[in-house]
Order: structure tokens, then C-alpha cells, then sequence
């Protein structure tokens, strides 16, 4: 697989929490050597916005905390302390370099939401074409797990970004060189990957749990990422960020790092349903799920049974008749309503529904199937 990046003009970098980390807090020089680094792309003509790990982190240092932060309300409030920081470091290094850069706090909400994501998009485009570095990371003082508007990492989160404002290619910069078929660090025999065309179930074993003590995402969350990024057309790699001028090298094309190959480009709102996380799910019968596949409509007599509790524009699954999810789509009513009208014929629909016309449950415009790839999500 041959590393032709001459097409690429937006790339987005993710900065790991371990790269940013000193003992006394943030290491100011390894900022430093990012933002200088960043600059050169600029120079080169690169648009570059940055993802970074590490609120949590210099929060919980400020502190003088010991040990990870796992109880919700002390990660953010060590987000809280921490963003500002981490801020004001990167503000103050990219000034050296004449460069403004602005902050970019997300929660999965802002994704998951069609009209916020189209604003998110034309918003950080315009900061692109102002000259500015857009710093992104998650809004940790209000994103929880327990209420479904986390990432869970920001691999993925950067991921995401890439793929909304069609980059060409995101960098993972961390504290290893990439993949390995088995950690290193406690297997001598481990052999190191450069190239990959396909992330299939053999790749994924060879991803560990999760990241360090300070961060939440390791090798897993990173492949996960390079699956989100391939249907976008981008390139992804992971290196280390300690490799002395890793970001112009990479584009120089030095084999650095571990390189994920771009697959086949899906269209913005292909991608979006994809990566969206799904409310619910349909379950349909063989016939219908035939139909589907064929990119005909779902029409509600086909509907075999609904779970979970969504409403008219929210994403879910839909599954075969045995409960195996192929497929996420847009539906046009609310759970409540196609469970009313859940096998039932035309003539009854129109009848249940007042004869509002919307007798079809998504079209095929509206669907995606996902049961030809990994569930990165």
C-alpha cells in the first residue's frame, strides 16, 4: 500500500493525554514542539485543526489527586480546572507563531443532532477560511456516559471531526509507535504493522483495553477511530508523538507510524447516520429485510417488532427477523406510532394515521447497512 498523501489538504491531528503530561503538570515544550510543528504545515499550505486529550488530566494534577479520576462528578470537576489550562498553553504557544487559534467544546449531542452537526460544520469551516486552529475536545463538565452524550474518547471524537469536515487525513499521536500484533511492552515477540488496508476481526484482536491511568482511550478506541475515518476517504495513522517532527515527516511520506488506508468515500449524510448513535431498533421479517436489501422502502407491514423509546428523525437499527442488526436508518415516526401500525397493511396505515401520507417507515435514501463492516460505534 503506497502512502500517496498529495491530495490531502485538511488534516486533523489528536494529541494524547500521556504526550501532554510532565510531572509537575503540562509539559509546556512538548506543547510547544506541536504547535511548532502545526505551524509548518500551515507554511506547507495545510489547513489543521487539533484534537486534544488532557483537561481531565491537568485538572486532576492541579489538585495534586492521585490515581485515575473515576467517579463522574470529580472527572468533571478536574475538566473544569483543567480545560483553561490546557487552553491558555495552547494559546500562548501558537501567539509565538503569530497563529489565533479558538476553542471547540463537543458533546456526542452536537453530533447526534442533524442541524447542529450541518451548524457545527459551517462554523468550524469558517474559522478554516479566518486563518484560525480550531482546538477541539470534549466537554467533559457536561458529558457523561450515563446520559448517552459522551464519545468516549477522543480517538473517536477526532475521528468524527474528520470526517465531518472532510479531511484528508487524521493523525493519532500517542505514546507508542502504532499497532502491534501484541503489546509490546510485555510481549518481545510482538510484530509492528505499517501498512493496513482493512480493519477485520483479526486486526481488532490485536488491540488491548483501555489507554493510561490519565487517559480513557487506548489501541481498541484507535481502531476504532481508523473505522470511522476509512468510509470518509481519509487517511489514518497512529505514531508516536515523541518521534522528533512526526507531523511534516509523516506528509514528507517517511514510514511512520501505523497508516490506515481511506476506503470508498460515503456521503456527508451517509456518514452521519452511520456514525450516529441509534435510539432504538426495528426488528423486520424476511421479506422486508430482502426488500431493504433490494433499496426498496420499509413499509410498516413488514415491522416485526420495536424496541426502545425514539422519535420521528432519530437514528436506529434495523434488524432481521433473528435480532442481528444490518442496517441503521432515519425513521419518519416515532416508536409509539410504528408500533400502531406495525403489520398492518396500506389501506389500515392510512386509516391509523389519519391519512397523512406518511405510510412508509424510512426509504432507502434514509438507510445505511452496517452489517458489512465493523460496528465502530
Amino acid at each position: 500500500m503506497a502512502r500517496d498523501f498529495k491530495n490531502v489538504k485538511k488534516i486533523v491531528v489528536k494529541v494524547g493525554t500521556n504526550l501532554l503530561s510532565g510531572k509537575n503538570g503540562i509539559d509546556r515544550a512538548r506543547i510547544d514542539s506541536f504547535t511548532d510543528q502545526i505551524a509548518i504545515l500551515r507554511e506547507r499550505g495545510y489547513s489543521v485543526l487539533l484534537v486534544t486529550s488532557g483537561a481531565i488530566g491537568m485538572g486532576r494534577k492541579e489538585l495534586g489527586l492521585k490515581g485515575p479520576v473515576k467517579k463522574i462528578s470529580l472527572r468533571q470537576a478536574c475538566a473544569a480546572i483543567g480545560q483553561p489550562i490546557l487552553m491558555s498553553a495552547y494559546r500562548e504557544s501558537f501567539a509565538k507563531h503569530g497563529i489565533v487559534c479558538s476553542q471547540v467544546l463537543l458533546t456526542r449531542d452536537e453530533m447526534n443532532n442533524r442541524k447542529t452537526y450541518v451548524n457545527l460544520r459551517n462554523s468550524i469551516e469558517t474559522l478554516l477560511e479566518l486563518g484560525v486552529v480550531p482546538v477541539f475536545n470534549e466537554n467533559d463538565v457536561v458529558s457523561t456516559s450515563e446520559i448517552g452524550t459522551t464519545f468516549g474518547d477522543n480517538d473517536r471524537m477526532a475521528a468524527m471531526v474528520a470526517s465531518k469536515i472532510d479531511a484528508e487525513m487524521l493523525i493519532i499521536l500517542s505514546d507508542i509507535e502504532g499497532l502491534y500484533t501484541a503489546d509490546p511492552r510485555k510481549n518481545e515477540g510482538a510484530e509492528f504493522l505499517s501498512e493496513i488496508g482493512h480493519i477485520d476481526d483479526k486486526i481488532m484482536s490485536y488491540a488491548g483495553g483501555a489507554g493510561s491511568s490519565l487517559g480513557t482511550g487506548g489501541m481498541k478506541s484507535k481502531l476504532k477511530a481508523a473505522l470511522i475515518t476509512a468510509p470518509a476517504g481519509c487517511w489514518c495513522i497512529i505514531a508516536s508523538g515523541y518521534t522528533e517532527n512526526v507531523l511534516p515527516r509523516i506528509l514528507d511520506g517517511e514510514i511512520i507510524g501505523s497508516c490506515f488506508a481511506p476506503e470508498e468515500k460515503l456521503s456527508q449524510r451517509q456518514r452521519w447516520i452511520l456514525n450516529n448513535s441509534h435510539k432504538g431498533m426495528i426488528i423486520v421479517d424476511k421479506g422486508a429485510e430482502n426488500a431493504l436489501r433490494n433499496h426498496k422502502s420499509l413499509l410498516p407491514k413488514g415491522i416485526v417488532a420495536v424496541k426502545g423509546s425514539f422519535d420521528d428523525g432519530d437514528v436506529v437499527q434495523i434488524a432481521g427477523p433473528e435480532g442481528k442488526a444490518f442496517a441503521k436508518a432515519v425513521v419518519g415516526h416515532s416508536s409509539t406510532t410504528i408500533a400502531l401500525i406495525a403489520g398492518h397493511g396500506k389501506s389500515d396505515v392510512a386509516a391509523i394515521l389519519g391519512g397523512t401520507g406518511k405510510e412508509v417507515v424510512f426509504r432507502p435514501e434514509d438507510m445505511i447497512f452496517t452489517d458489512q463492516q465493523l460496528q465502530s460505534l
